[in-house]
């Protein structure tokens, strides 16, 4: 009886695990074909289309964060250029904002980025009118937002955004005080500290795909 138990048990965790990787997979393709930003809508619309409503088999934003990056890979190779294109953009633009310490994060980061999708920056100052008025002695017209941010597990602060086009891409600026250097704000996937890159530690990435690309060839 145990022994069927067992058995009942270990059946039940391999069909939990199948319907994670189906969910995971789908709400992939959901933002990858949809353009649906939101992982957590992502993973709610492929819930209600394979009709899987278990919390149990809802998958970890990661899983789905993998799984995009497989799918983009295997059926969306257009995005290999457009990815590569916002890299050097991004570059450009760290160097640009080299005076407020800029750190790359989100998508064109993690190489899940598409054509649609913005770069995303960190600004560090603790003037939050030094980056719009640096903007502003540069001609660069921006559109002002703000964004709420857990900077760490006893704080969330509403901080100031600056959104502008150049070269055809969007680009995304979030202005975080001097201390926000010390420690990434928590990531909405994880709730870790966010991935980011200095200008140099996004120079040697493109350096090695690169090289990745010369010997791939």
């Amino acid at each position: 009886m145990p022994h069927a138990r067992q058995h009942a048990h270990q059946h039940a965790l391999t069909r939990t695990r199948e319907r994670r990787h189906r969910l995971a997979h789908e709400a992939a393709r959901l933002m990858a074909e949809g353009g649906i930003r939101d992982y957590h809508q992502a993973k709610l619309k492929a819930a209600e289309r394979l009709g899987i409503f278990d919390d149990a088999s809802l998958p970890r934003n990661r899983e789905i964060e993998d799984a995009l990056r497989e799918y983009q890979r295997l059926f969306q190779r257009e995005n290999v250029p457009a990815l590569r294109q916002r890299r050097e953009a991004a570059l450009r633009a760290m160097e640009f904002f080299q005076a407020f310490q800029p750190r790359l994060v989100g998508s064109v980061l993690d190489g899940t980025a598409d054509t649609h999708s913005p770069v995303a920056l960190h600004l560090f100052s603790d003037d939050p009118d030094a980056p719009p008025r640096f903007l502003e002695q540069h001609g660069i017209p921006a559109e002002s937002r703000s964004r709420r941010v857990r900077l760490d597990r006893e704080r969330i602060a509403d901080v100031p955004v600056w959104v502008f086009s150049a070269e055809e891409i969007a680009f995304d600026l979030t202005v975080l005080p001097l201390d926000g250097l010390r420690q990434a704000p928590l990531s909405n996937l994880d709730e870790k500290p966010m991935k980011r890159a200095s200008a140099a530690q996004l120079r040697q990435m493109l350096a090695e795909e690169e090289i990745e690309g010369y010997t791939g060839a």
